[in-house]
């Protein structure tokens, strides 16, 4: 079972979106984790906004890189510019790639109103759906 780890700044919702999503499409082939080069609590409206679409990560919670590192991933995807550029050098055979997706606390902050921010977290949710949905066959690529 291939080990990934999705990396963020904050590890409060995009990643904890792609474990979820991991978990929940791929459990049988991936050993997903998530972690942030910060840690940022687990965001409200993304827990939301995945049980919405049957996921639910509720029981998640936000981690440092730092409680993975004796962990010896294949692969770490970043999924914010941020961690992608703090991302730490691994060890052994791990590949790190990078696959971005919109930050949907920071495009909510322009929101006029609460269903309109939702909006932003449910195309982001559906857009990491999509991507999980390519693995671990992207991967190869």
């Amino acid at each position: 079972m291939l080990k990934i780890l999705f990396l963020c700044t904050g590890n409060s919702c995009r990643s904890q979106m792609a474990e979820g999503w991991a978990i929940h499409l791929k459990g049988g082939v991936l050993h997903p984790c998530s972690a942030g080069i910060e840690t940022h609590g687990l965001n409200p409206i993304a827990v939301e906004v995945m049980a919405e679409a049957g996921v639910d990560i509720s029981g998640h919670r936000s981690k440092h890189l730092d409680e993975l590192r004796d962990v010896d991933f294949d692969h770490v995807i970043t999924v914010c510019g941020n961690a992608h550029e703090s991302c730490p050098v691994f060890p052994g055979n791990t590949r790190v790639r990078h696959v971005g997706f919109d930050d949907p606390p920071r495009l909510a902050k322009t929101a006029a109103t609460d269903e309109e921010a939702r909006k932003h977290y449910r195309r982001v949710r559906d857009e990491i759906r999509a991507f999980v949905e390519t693995l671990p066959e992207a991967l190869d690529s």
